[in-house]
């Protein structure tokens, strides 16, 4: 059996991450649940158990900058020659949350329309749902509502955080920034998403919108474990089938004509 080697130091979190505007917040509060900060702390020097994995699927517009974002945090680069995504790719992040173990799946989808049907079928089982908007392009922001049903016809609305996510802020001149932003808070406010606002290029928000994401999926899921299972150990919390329609129960694989 092969062993993974430790979690990088610069991804361990042991503080529950800030948000950007707590106008637009999912969770507002200062710190991690006083139960999910309890569970871990009992088995922090015990057997942790299996790889807890959230699956998180990023959507949004072609040329958005899904990438870019994903490229940024994980690779901690910036690529100015733009290529489309085709169809999905896919990353895997590791980190240490509260002594516990956790990765997030980050699954790049195609934002072209002859790629969408390929992609959405790669939505299901998602725990988080990242939307992205370019900051300098009203329309991206009005298109991410149609980007938003995509996602949620293969997923729980109840079981889902959703992020709406504005990229490119360093093109974006600060009295237009400031109309759109203001529109985008709205907009998440309706959507009960959390709103950021990051540079792929720069790298600002970026590291803090992921940490943020990797947080608030754990918290959810080991609240949702427990409360479903009081006796579980934390060791068996957040085991993430990538194929399940919703956080805990595994189904078959949905058939697709479409893109043939």
């Amino acid at each position: 059996m092969s062993v993974l080697p430790p979690v990088r130091k610069d991804r361990i979190i042991g503080q529950l991450p800030k948000c950007f505007n707590k106008g637009a917040a999912l969770n507002t509060e200062d710190e991690f649940h006083s139960k999910v900060k309890t569970a871990c702390q009992q088995q922090r020097t015990g057997t942790v158990g299996r790889f807890k994995i959230s699956k998180v699927i990023v959507v949004g517009d072609l040329a958005v900058g899904k990438t870019c974002l994903i490229n940024r945090f994980c690779k901690d680069v910036f690529d100015k020659n733009y290529k489309a995504t085709i169809g999905v790719d896919f990353e895997m992040e590791r980190f240490e949350v509260l002594g516990v173990p956790f990765s997030l799946q980050l699954w790049d989808t195609a934002g072209q329309e002859r790629f969408k049907c390929i992609a959405s079928t790669y939505y299901r089982g998602a725990q988080a749902v990242i939307i992205v908007f370019d900051l300098t392009d009203v329309a991206s922001l009005e298109h991410t509502r149609q980007w938003l049903e995509d996602a949620m016809k293969e997923n729980d609305p109840t079981s889902v955080l959703l992020f709406l996510v504005g990229t490119k802020k360093d093109l974006s001149s600060p009295a237009q920034y400031t109309l759109i932003e203001q529109d985008a808070i709205k907009l998440a406010d309706q959507m009960k998403a959390e709103y950021w606002a990051v540079s792929a290029l720069s790298g600002e928000n970026v590291r803090e919108f992921f940490f943020r994401v990797a947080s608030l999926t754990f918290e959810a899921n080991v609240l949702a474990e427990l409360e479903k299972s009081g006796s579980r150990r934390i060791g068996e919390v957040v085991q993430i089938n990538s194929n399940s329609n919703n956080l805990y129960a595994t189904s078959k694989k949905k058939q697709t004509n479409c893109c043939q």
